[in-house]
């Protein structure tokens, strides 16, 4: 039986009606089995020689409005091993709740709060959950932010002491997935890496520069020098021939919906009113001016 030996949190933002788990391991793919997450429904972290069942299990209770503590108890109740489980879970109040078995292997345990179940087991100490309990808390911003936080937090606190492998974060909000047909908002997992943690810091920094939204006064105006570059960008690699002129026109803006469509990036320029979102200008020039 596949012994997760890993730390997690399972936390909410109510005001933003945002569910979500961060985890990490010495273990493959452990973002395949340990977070479950339902949009205004709940979350749950399952570990320690997982039991899988625990978090459709756990969503579907939740979803019918069992308590996490309640829902807690008749997972338990079902499982004749649960003295080697390990599991966290937030419902749709925002109340958490965590468990660790009594055969879990040191440094094992969990604490909770308002909204957040912070968890571990085979842990270099209980430094590993408090060290992520004070990140949770102290980082402002939205729910993945602050779960990401908690979770590298973790990980410079030691971690699991058997080493790094994998790590993932999973969060839900209502609508929040790609053209809002889904509660999947973000989805990232590293299945196997030397230092996982970081490089999923990595992927939320891409999931922000291509899904992000800026506000208004970090759109940029395309005219003058700024799109003579992007011209002169479009024009080497094959999009644009006429003038590198600097002015904005129909045949400036079909080249660039194809340009920045094929880099994914037609929701932060708006062809119409000719602008596009700073960090992306900022990403393409620094990728493409020679």
């Amino acid at each position: 039986m596949p012994r997760f030996s890993t730390f997690s949190i399972a936390a909410c933002d109510l005001a933003a009606k945002t569910w979500g788990v961060a985890v990490a391991s010495k273990f493959p793919a452990v973002g395949a089995a340990v977070p479950w997450v339902n949009a205004e429904v709940g979350a749950v972290a399952t570990q320690s020689y997982v039991n899988t069942s625990y978090g459709p299990n756990g969503l579907a209770m939740m979803a019918e409005g069992v308590s996490a503590e309640e829902t807690l108890k008749k997972l338990l109740a079902d499982d004749e091993e649960r003295e080697v489980r390990q599991v966290g879970l937030v419902d749709a109040q925002g109340k958490a709740v965590t468990f660790t078995g009594e055969k879990c292997h040191d440094w094992a345990g969990g604490i909770t709060g308002p909204g957040y179940a912070i968890q571990g087991n085979i842990l270099a100490g209980a430094k590993v959950v408090q060290e992520m309990e004070t990140a949770f808390l102290e980082t402002e911003g939205e729910l993945p932010a602050r779960l990401y936080a908690a979770l590298y937090a973790g990980d410079r606190a030691g971690g699991d002491k058997r080493g790094k492998q994998a790590a993932a974060i999973y969060v839900a909000k209502p609508k929040g997935g790609y053209g809002g047909f889904l509660d999947r908002w973000i989805d990232y997992r590293v299945d196997d890496h030397l230092d996982p943690v970081p490089r999923l810091g990595e992927l939320l920094e891409l999931h922000e520069l291509y899904m992000g939204k800026s506000p208004e006064n970090e759109r940029v105006q395309l005219e003058g020098n700024v799109l003579i570059d992007l011209q002169k960008i479009m024009a080497h690699l094959g999009y644009y021939q006429p003038s590198i002129d600097g002015v904005y026109n129909e045949t400036v803006a079909e080249s660039l919906s194809s340009f920045l469509g094929n880099e994914n990036f037609e929701e932060r320029f708006n062809p119409k009113e000719g602008w596009l979102d700073q960090p992306v200008l900022d990403y393409l020039l620094k990728k493409f001016k020679k």
